[in-house]
């Protein structure tokens, strides 16, 4: 009567994740990483160099995007949670990466391709709204996919270690998506380049109408690869945790103490709520931006030609690709705020080298590097702050990862918006200005904002995470 019955009735530790379940699960954001780089990457350049659009228009596009991601991120969060709560056994998260996954297979090659009958006196209004219907389909469809993928890890592991294994996996896939567009954008750029001889050569090292095809071809690829990718996550990746059979140790009645759940509008009353969204949208910030304008700095205050804006962004992305491996030993040699902590350090130390030298050489490697080491490491472990949080509570984890969303998507959209209004120059460089200006802009989206993120992680290290106006013995 004593301890028996109630440890045959325990529930058992959930086994390990194979190596097969764990890979499965981190290629299925691929599709939205590839698809990611080069809208944060190229989608300014693009408009502004190529297609030859305004600063103003090109950001404004670029803010629709983020403001459309930013509004349906919460919604599908909350959807998806209901529909969970519906329907265990069919595997809602994955039904909704799927139909995020569809949309962005058809919606993202045109986002990269010529307006379809603008000729050359169309007005820019007219393109911009030509474009505007693919963006916000592609958004909602990233939006489905990146909600559906990260509310699959609570359900999948509950150890904490586990959930930094799989977060540094994902996150590695993510870097090995931005090495390979930034691998195939050298490559597109090289084979374009090859064959011309003499003073043409000159000419092609910068961007103009002529790398119309580079771009069109490389969003082909993009959604072609991720499309393999996607299918393997579904065919290797089960909907959250399995329902395990019956057999004779299972207990014949459910415990009566069940916990209560805790709802969308329960993590609204929660201060850690706010202090993991602070912390993961000053993160996102850092990334998004400083890849945003990574390619523009190069282009217009360091004057590189255009083979640059892919070979320094895959040196940022090999150095995050490595460093990822290390993110489980060093969290728990050091902690997850301390890890966070070393990250920032190294992006501030990025910041005050860029501030300080006149040009960077061949130094501008070497600062990939920095940069790249430090994105990584206070992704993965803002994103492990998060799955902390959510803990057990799977069943609202899509909201949650949904409204963290919703802020960093908005804030990014806004930022790049009130930069590319800055931008002293109508259309092309024209002043000495406008050659140092993506230089501050570099330093503001990663000193700046890295202070604005070291004061949210204060916050972390004087009131640790945990749940204080919900107690699990009673309702919320």
């Amino acid at each position: 009567m004593g301890p028996g019955p109630p440890a045959a009735g325990a529930e058992a530790p959930p086994r390990p994740l194979s190596l097969a379940a764990r890979l499965s699960y981190a290629v299925g954001h691929f599709l939205n990483d590839l698809c990611a780089s080069m809208w944060f990457t190229y989608l300014l350049l693009y408009l502004h160099s190529v297609r030859a659009y305004s600063s103003r228009g090109a950001g404004l596009l670029l803010l629709l995007g983020q403001v459309a991601d930013g509004l349906c991120t919460p919604l599908v969060g909350y959807e998806a949670d209901r529909a969970a709560g519906r329907c265990a056994r069919c595997g809602p998260r994955k039904a909704w990466h799927l139909v995020g996954t569809i949309c962005v297979l058809l919606s993202f090659p045109f986002i990269f391709s010529p307006c379809l009958g603008c000729g050359a006196t169309t007005p820019e209004w007219a393109a911009l709204l030509y474009y505007g219907p693919f963006i916000v389909i592609f958004q909602f469809g990233w939006a489905a996919t990146q909600i559906a993928h990260l509310s699959l890890i609570p359900e999948l592991v509950t150890n904490d270690h586990e959930k930094v294994e799989l977060t540094a996996l994902r996150y590695a896939f993510t870097v090995v998506a931005n090495i390979t567009v930034y691998g195939t954008a050298w490559l597109l750029f090289h084979l374009q380049a090859s064959p011309r001889m003499g003073p043409i050569q000159d000419v092609s090292d910068q961007l103009g109408i002529q790398d119309v095809p580079v771009f069109r071809n490389l969003s082909l690829l993009v959604v072609g690869i991720g499309a393999v990718f996607s299918l393997l996550f579904h065919l290797g990746t089960r909907g959250g945790r399995q329902v395990e059979e019956l057999n004779e140790h299972s207990p014949l009645l459910a415990p009566t103490t069940a916990r209560p759940l805790l709802l969308w509008k329960h993590w609204l009353r929660e201060p850690a709520f706010y202090q993991v969204g602070l912390l993961y949208m000053s993160t996102r910030l850092i990334v998004n931006l400083s890849q945003t304008y990574m390619a523009m700095y190069l282009t217009y205050s360091l004057n590189l030609p255009k083979k640059f804006i892919a070979t320094i962004p895959l040196v940022m992305y090999l150095s995050g690709f490595f460093s990822s491996f290390l993110m489980k030993p060093v969290n728990k040699w050091i902690g997850r705020n301390m890890t966070y902590f070393v990250g920032l350090l190294v992006i501030l130390a990025f910041a005050a080298w860029v501030a300080l030298a006149d040009g960077l050489g061949v130094a501008v490697y070497a600062a990939a590097m920095l940069l790249g080491t430090g994105c990584a490491t206070i992704l993965v472990t803002s994103l492990a702050m998060t799955a902390d949080l959510i803990g057990s509570h799977t069943h609202s984890g899509a909201f949650v990862y949904g409204a963290m969303s919703f802020s960093d998507k908005v804030a990014n959209g806004l930022a790049v918006m009130v930069i590319q209004s800055l931008y002293p120059c109508s259309s092309e460089l024209c002043c000495r200005a406008c050659v140092g200006f993506y230089h501050w802009v570099m330093v503001a989206v990663t000193g700046g904002v890295g202070v604005a993120a070291t004061l949210s992680l204060c916050s972390l290290f004087i009131w640790p995470l945990r749940l204080r106006s919900w107690a699990p013995g009673t309702q919320p």
